[in-house]
């Protein structure tokens, strides 16, 4: 409040103000004599000497001129300007003065969005026009937010001194999103099709818990850019949009909400005629050029290969020496062959260079976060195919809202200047997710996690799991330029429990952590090096419930020893094979108990053309990781693993052919055995239709007729499959099929076979095994009084095979498939006297899912 001091100064400097006018006036000719007789009533706040100076301003000198200049302040409900006599009146009615500003019922938008949109803001004059208009604007807020049943009123608190607290009162009604996206001139490709290309989507059962329904504008626009740049992929070079129209569709049923036409003119599609370089300046090495070009002869034309075409060959011609190079795309169609033909034309432009680069809008991200996207800089060359390609790389950090960049005169015609405009959006997540699957079964996490980390570009995440057969935490943290250059750098810290007694007899531990450094090559290939510590901790339950070591480690009161009576002290033997018909482990797992340190260093090397790294359809990827382990700890070890995937849009629409090979290979490098707990345990992950640790050696010298997975050294597989929509249901909904075929193969087993489990210092009568002769065909039902000491290994390099069929669900509530497999080849195992042991466990159907909220 201005104190009252502060209201004398002003009400003198007004009055001062009327004395000089009415002074100036009687010189000037008796002007404003009449305005010293002007009488100023009604008014409680606003000074008289104020409210004169409005009367005797007017250039005409009317009263309905004054009194529409001083309505036009804002300051008063009602003005009257008359004549008596010789006495000017001017009557005013004061607005109140707004005290506060409440808002209820608010759940949906937070009240610091409607206090950033309302023009009635605290002190400010009360005016009964402008609480209208925001209520209209409050309405629109919710609207967009994707609630336009909103109902939105006010209410007026009177308080004393003419103050008046002002109430909104909102209904925030159901949710009204977009009702209908629709497609007007579309012929090549489906609605469906293009509809499945945007983030937007319409209005179904799931609203309740998706956002992606909401209409805003700016996501439309994204979203009509996503669908114009599909289309020059795929050779439709004359493709435009006409219109992209947003009506908001009022109605009493379930059919209010935005009804969004999207109107194109697609063209027809071209292929590539011809391509050629045009080097026009001396000195340039053309076959260089030539090399950075993407588009072939015959290809579809792609506008991304062309825009990636421009990018190299600018790149490489400035690496030739000449920075002020331009290289300008040009395209003659031939519409009668439907072909384009391309060049590149090369030259030298304009001698400009980068003045100033202004950065605005970014109340978060730091500056250099967003100026190391630049391949130029402030006294480099000005050249608009790296501002270009600037502006791609901010969009898709998805650190922003929207990205614009524009340009201005410098201080001299050779100087440019350029603005990065910019809109920070929220890049933090906490999310809640729980699922099951077949192997971990249900489960549940908690993460957090935020990708532009204090306005640094650092990725930073955080997450926790609890489940029926595992849980863990992980910490990940990602430098995504290190030491200032393009290059990732991270860490990160995991610990994870898994039960395995389901499928194999064992518990594991793993806990330790990894120290990475990415390094991309090209657009498409990047090298990752690695170090990894990490300590694994295998055990094997023993007890009443689980009593899978007990042939060992007899339970007393519950094993039988060789009297054929429940032990009672320990160091008796346990009776065999009955002590394994509720489940042992191999002797091999029990050999392999207790801790292996490993210290492991690896590299990663990937190739990726992928069109969508979530949702490819068209693309390559592949990676090769050789690792060594041998660096200190345990484990001495040469290991590599390779995966390639190909996807392919085949001859219908939105049908997605795939293709993985996968193999990979372990061997010791001390020329000793290798330790289990190194070795491949696969599964469904190899071929589906097996469980977990279902396929590979194992151990068939122990009565337990599952047959323990002991690991192998080498595998190899191969899959194929096919996407599909399943027809009926909507596309948006997420729900593809797919049918597939799987073959592959684990072998090798390359680990210790005797072990000291009868703890009497020999193995088959020998002392500590040396030279032992393990004949693995003795053991029989009734042959045999305690635990075998050498590993029966069942170790077939069988191709295993089987085909089956898929439900995929991209939901809100995250990635869900549902597998069925049936096995077409399997290992069936032999009959060592107990059963037939030593086949491969099978599992037809495969379930994993999880959900995000």
């Amino acid at each position: 409040m201005m104190s009252m001091t502060g209201k004398r100064r002003r009400k003198s400097a007004e009055r001062a103000i009327v004395l000089v006018a009415t002074a100036a006036g009687v010189i000037l000719g008796g002007e404003v004599a009449q305005a010293q007789q002007i009488v100023v009533e009604g008014n409680k706040r606003v000074d008289a000497g104020t409210i004169r100076s409005y009367v005797t301003g007017t250039a005409s000198g009317s009263p309905e001129e004054a009194r529409r200049n001083l309505l036009s302040t804002g300051l008063f409900s009602d003005v009257q300007v008359s004549a008596r006599g010789g006495t000017t009146v001017v009557r005013v009615r004061e607005n109140s003065v707004v005290g506060r500003v409440f808002f209820e019922g608010n759940k949906k938008v937070e009240k610091a969005t409607l206090e950033g949109i309302v023009e009635s803001k605290e002190r400010g004059a009360l005016s009964q026009a402008v609480i209208a208009a925001d209520v209209e604007r409050i309405r629109d807020v919710y609207k967009r937010s994707g609630r336009g049943t909103a109902k939105v009123s006010y209410r007026l608190v009177d308080l004393p001194n003419g103050r008046s607290d002002v109430v909104f009162t909102i209904d925030e009604g159901d949710k009204t999103g977009i009702r209908a996206i629709n497609f007007v001139g579309n012929r090549a490709y489906s609605e469906s099709t293009l509809r499945g290309l945007m983030t937007s989507t319409e209005m179904n059962f799931l609203s309740f818990i998706k956002t992606s329904d909401v209409y805003d504008p700016d996501r439309i626009a994204a979203d009509v850019d996503l669908v114009r740049r599909y289309y020059l992929k795929n050779g439709y070079a004359d493709f435009r949009v006409v219109n992209a129209d947003a009506r908001y569709v009022e109605s009493g049923d379930d059919n209010t909400g935005w009804v969004v036409t999207i109107t194109v003119d697609e063209g027809e599609q071209y292929t590539v005629g011809a391509v050629a370089v045009d080097p026009r300046i001396p000195g340039v090495d053309r076959e260089a050029l030539d090399g950075q070009i993407r588009a072939r002869v015959g290809d579809v034309y792609n506008a991304e290969d062309v825009e990636k075409s421009l990018v190299g060959v600018t790149n490489e011609v400035n690496r030739q020496g000449h920075p002020f190079a331009q290289v300008r795309p040009t395209g003659q169609r031939d519409r009668a062959s439907r072909q384009v033909s391309l060049g590149f034309v090369v030259e030298d432009g304009p001698r400009v260079y980068v003045e100033r680069i202004n950065i605005r809008g970014n109340t978060r991200t730091r500056d250099y976060v967003i100026r190391r996207e630049l391949d130029l800089t402030e006294g480099d060359a000005y050249n608009r195919v790296l501002v270009d390609r600037a502006e791609r790389r901010l969009n898709g950090l998805g650190f922003f809202k929207k990205v614009r960049f524009s340009n201005e005169p410098g201080s001299s015609p050779d100087r440019v200047v350029v603005n990065i405009d910019v809109e920070d959006q929220p890049t933090g997540s906490f999310s809640v997710a729980g699922g099951y699957s077949t192997q971990d079964g249900i489960i549940g996490e908690v993460s957090v996690s935020e990708s532009n980390f204090l306005g640094r570009g650092q990725y930073v995440r955080v997450a926790a799991q609890g489940g029926q057969y595992a849980k863990g935490f992980d910490f990940s943290f990602t430098e995504p330029y290190f030491l200032g250059y393009r290059m990732a750098a991270g860490f990160d810290a995991f610990y994870k429990y898994s039960d395995l007694t389901r499928y194999s007899r064992y518990e594991t531990t793993v806990y330790g952590g990894q120290l990475r450094v990415g390094l991309p090559i090209t657009e498409d290939f990047g090298v990752t090096f690695r170090y990894s510590l990490y300590n694994t901790e295998l055990t094997i339950p023993n007890n009443i419930k689980r009593p899978y070591n007990d042939c060992s480690a007899p339970i007393p009161g519950y094993t039988l020893g060789q009297d054929g009576k429940p032990i009672t002290q320990p160091g008796q033997l346990a009776l065999y094979p009955n002590c394994a018909y509720d489940g042992e482990a191999s002797i091999a797992l029990k050999g392999s108990t207790g801790s292996t340190l490993t210290s492991l260093a690896g590299v990663t090397l990937a190739y990726s053309t992928l069109d969508n790294l979530q949702r490819p359809t068209n693309g390559f990827y592949g990676e090769v990781k050789p690792d060594v382990a041998g660096l200190g700890g345990d484990s001495k070890f040469f290991r590599v693993t390779g995966d390639a995937r190909y996807y392919k849009e085949l001859f219908f629409e939105d049908v997605i052919g795939f293709v993985r090979l996968q193999g990979g290979h372990i061997s010791a490098l001390d020329g000793n055995p290798l330790r289990i707990t190194d070795q491949f345990f696969l599964g469904p992950s190899l071929v589906r239709g097996f469980a977990p640790n279902g396929l590979g050696p194992r151990d068939v010298g122990i009565a337990d007729a599952r047959s323990n997975a002991i690991g192998g050294t080498t595998y190899i597989g191969g899959t194929l499959e096919v996407q599909f929509p399943i027809p009926g249901i909507p596309k948006d909904l997420g729900l593809k099929g797919a049918v597939f075929a799987d073959a592959g193969t684990l072998f090798g087993y390359s680990g210790r076979r005797n072990f000291d489990v009868n703890r009497d210092g020999f193995i088959n009568g020998t002392p500590d095994g040396r030279g032992a002769t393990c004949n693995y065909n003795s053991f029989g039902a009734g042959a045999i009084t305690v635990e075998p000491e050498c590993v029966n290994v069942r170790d077939s390099a069988k191709i295993r095979s089987s085909v089956g069929a898929s439900i995929l669900w991209n939901s809100p509530l995250g990635p869900i498939r549902f597998d069925y497999a049936y096995a077409l080849t399997k290992d069936e195992g032999v009959n060592n006297g107990f059963g037939r042991v030593g086949k491969d466990q099978l599992q037809a159907f495969r379930f994993s899912g999880g959900s995000r909220f």
